[in-house]
């Protein structure tokens, strides 16, 4: 449909087409940029969108979530081999319409000037910051929650005002055919843009010269994107990922603890970027870990290989890059605990989760993504901070304590891109919080207000009095000059 008209109701259909959306038609280089003119030229057409014409961008994008809501699952489920509807309710349609939800409450409020102080000196001018949007948003999706990590930064792209591209990863192809019908069908190519393919397409996707990028990868992968933005000095967004560790303190309470982890671990079998990479734990209660463990998927998983509530690794290549991980860790010396009575099945693609002590090689320097969880034991606390402290930031980090200042002393340690104590992945469902990485896990955040303000342009403005005294400052610079100079240097 057409960039939705300003009084669309919330659940009202769309509009008949006017235009298209560009899909994995854009494949070539030509293709590629024509789709970008459209979308560039429209946003310095109409620089400064209105809350009405913001607010039916917002209602467009949830119509096509809950029409498609099937259908997406479905599409997902395929490209996973296995990936409950469920699973993607939870994980990426639940949080999807939250997110817009809560811009529809507050974009408004969001987009009003705010008023800013003025120095004595300058006074009786006034000054102010008036939100704008930066214009035309790239975003570049991962294949892990595919629907989420592009909604996401989709909402805040269109809070904010602004057009968008969005680049869908080639890992899953049939989702990425669905979410490009829908788009084509709720939004004309001068609002949003959806293209598909592989590295060929995005390369040159990430070498637009976009007002801003937001990309959702591994962090090898956003070198390469961060250079090539480089280029055209394009700002961007890095949501990476990295090891982010859970840690359960001596007094927590195991049981609580395990099931937060697993729970948080096993979601879609592990390839989720702010999974629990591994568990820091107190080496007296290592073993029970383990026990725990296999007790709470023995309970949720039932007959895992036959399970429908259990998803399988992406494509055959991430299933063998976990068995290489595991065998040269296991080949070093480490001991694996398998959590189900299930074998491994690489026709199905069908990973079951495994305890893993003594982790070395990738499994201990890698991120992992998938259902393996190393155990690493400590004997005092600040050991277990230290050996965080020493790796790279996190993207999330995972402290489980009751105790006020064991709490205090991991969060004044342990700097991660966002925390749930006591929990696991819970504060990224929070559009009141930001979500992004620091360091090697990404820089920037999104969600919410953050999501605003990080693609908008909070541009300051100073207003000049009727009568003011800016004349005082011009040459020539003598007495009277360096007696005002000397007053406002004090």
């Amino acid at each position: 449909m057409p960039d939705p008209a300003p009084n669309m109701h919330e659940d009202s259909p769309p509009a008949t087409a006017q235009g298209q959306a560009a899909t994995g038609a854009a494949s070539s280089d030509t293709a590629l940029r024509a789709a970008f003119d459209a979308l560039f030229q429209a946003s310095r057409a109409d620089p400064l969108p209105d809350w009405p014409r913001r607010r039916a961008r917002l209602l467009a994008l949830k119509t096509m979530i809950r029409r498609n809501r099937t259908v997406f699952g479905a599409a997902i489920a395929r490209d996973f081999g296995q990936r409950p509807q469920a699973e993607t309710d939870m994980a990426e349609i639940f949080p999807s319409l939250q997110e817009i939800r809560h811009a529809l409450r507050h974009g408004k409020g969001w987009m009003r000037r705010r008023k800013a102080g003025v120095s004595l000196p300058f006074l009786p001018a006034r000054a102010a910051i008036h939100p704008r949007p930066v214009g035309l948003v790239g975003i570049v999706a991962p294949w892990n929650y595919p629907l989420f990590l592009a909604i996401g930064p989709l909402v805040s792209a269109f809070v904010a005002g602004n057009r968008a591209m969005v680049k869908l990863s080639e890992h899953a192809p049939a989702f990425a055919e669905a979410f490009a019908t829908a788009a084509t069908a709720h939004f004309d190519a001068q609002t949003l843009a959806v293209v598909t393919g592989g590295p060929e397409v995005a390369a040159p996707f990430t070498a637009l010269p976009f007002d801003h990028l937001v990309f959702t990868g591994s962090t090898a992968i956003g070198h390469h994107v961060m250079a090539a933005a480089a280029a055209n000095l394009t700002p961007l967004t890095l949501e990476l990922g990295g090891k982010s560790p859970a840690l359960v303190a001596p007094d927590a309470d195991l049981d609580q603890a395990v099931a937060a982890i697993m729970r948080g671990k096993l979601l879609n079998a592990g390839q989720t970027c702010i999974a629990p990479d591994y568990v820091l734990v107190p080496r007296a209660r290592q073993d029970d870990f383990i026990v725990a463990a296999k007790a709470w998927v023995a309970r949720h998983y039932p007959a895992l290989a036959g399970n429908p509530d259990y998803s399988h690794i992406i494509n055959p290549a991430q299933f063998a890059r976990l068995d290489r991980a595991l065998q040269a860790a296991l080949a070093k010396g480490a001991s694996a605990h398998a959590l189900s009575d299930a074998a491994p099945d690489a026709a199905r693609r069908l990973m079951p989760p495994l305890i893993v002590l003594d982790a070395q090689g990738p499994l201990a320097e890698e991120e992992i993504f998938g259902p393996i969880l190393p155990l690493v034991p400590y004997d005092h606390l600040r050991e277990a901070v230290a050996h965080i402290t020493a790796r790279p930031r996190p993207l999330a980090f995972y402290p489980f304590t009751r105790d006020p200042e064991t709490r205090a002393l991991l969060l004044a340690h342990v700097t991660a891109g966002g925390v749930s104590v006591n929990d696991t992945l819970f504060h990224i469902a929070q559009p009141g919080l930001p979500f992004g990485g620091i360091g090697a896990s990404g820089m920037g955040a999104y969600h919410g207000k953050a999501g605003f303000e990080r693609l908008s342009h909070l541009m300051p403005v100073f207003e000049q009095a009727k009568m003011n005294g800016a004349g005082l400052l011009a040459p020539p610079y003598r007495h009277r000059f360096r007696n005002l100079m000397r007053l406002l240097m004090r």
